[in-house]
């Protein structure tokens, strides 16, 4: 025991580390919440496509020497509004819509790197992530974003509930359920865009759908599924970090390999009959 504290002595004892956990926790808690609702309505892979499009975005800012996070999140706002769009609108359905949209921005985005700073560390640093590279002003930003995606879940929260399980009655009860759709988008865009820097563009999806799912193993109903999701993704995301720096990996694969083993925990729950 108390080599463990030990660890943890020593862990929070830099600064980035200490950077990195603020950014980390709110994200993984952001990323959770709205994770519920995307799992439910099917569009568990939006985290992915998007992810994408913001790889595509910033590579094209890293070769134009521009602020990377600043460009992606107008980016992958409008590439999110258009995803729902297709998917709604058009007769590419969902998942079509997401890979169409993905695949395309993610083979831009290898074009102009090839073209320009080929693929050195910043790059490699946004597809795998690099959580203890964040800088000042990353942690503002990205800090910024997850209060007001956490303000707007809170306040919207009774809507989001309507428009995850039944859309129909809410637009038959005079709800704009299209505008909380865009709403849902908009705040997954920002998730994905400032998780990306911690996560990467390749493991950035799974903090939105792991703790849904693992939830959903055990929980039925809607609240109770949000809460442990987000209790849930928090608690993976502090052992995670700490399992990194103990062991010396990479910070993003061993927040989904703690995500991982969660669910494996819950699923055999689930299957012994602890349902509540």
């Amino acid at each position: 025991m108390s080599s463990l504290f030990d660890l943890l002595r020593e862990l929070f004892s830099y600064g980035f580390v200490i950077r990195a956990m603020i950014v980390g926790l709110l994200v993984s808690l952001c990323a959770a919440l709205l994770g519920v609702t995307l799992v439910l309505k099917r569009y568990s892979m939006i985290g992915d496509g998007l992810s994408h499009v913001g790889f595509g975005t910033l590579a094209v800012a890293l070769s134009l020497n521009l602020a990377p996070l600043q460009l992606s999140i107008p980016v992958v706002l409008v590439a999110a509004f258009l995803l729902l769009r297709l998917s709604e609108n058009s007769r590419i359905k969902g998942d079509a819509a997401i890979a169409l949209i993905s695949s395309s921005a993610l083979a831009i985005g290898v074009v102009v790197i090839s073209l320009t700073t080929g693929m050195n560390a910043d790059v490699c640093n946004y597809m795998f992530g690099a959580i203890l590279a964040l800088s000042v002003s990353d942690v503002y930003l990205s800090v910024g974003v997850a209060l007001v995606v956490l303000i707007m879940y809170v306040l919207s929260y009774n809507r989001i509930f309507a428009v995850t399980f039944d859309e129909n009655f809410a637009r038959a009860t005079g709800m704009e359920a299209s505008s909380y759709n865009m709403l849902i988008a908009a705040l997954t865009a920002m998730v994905i865009v400032v998780g990306m820097r911690m996560m990467g563009a390749m493991l950035i999806s799974s903090l939105i759908i792991f703790p849904a799912l693992t939830s959903m193993r055990v929980f039925s109903s809607f609240k109770r599924v949000v809460i442990c999701s987000g209790v849930l993704s928090v608690f993976c995301f502090f052992i995670g970090m700490v399992v990194s720096f103990g062991f010396s990996t990479p910070a993003g694969a061993s927040v989904v390999l703690i995500n991982l083993a969660a669910f494996c925990v819950f699923s055999a729950a689930g299957r012994a009959g602890l349902k509540v």
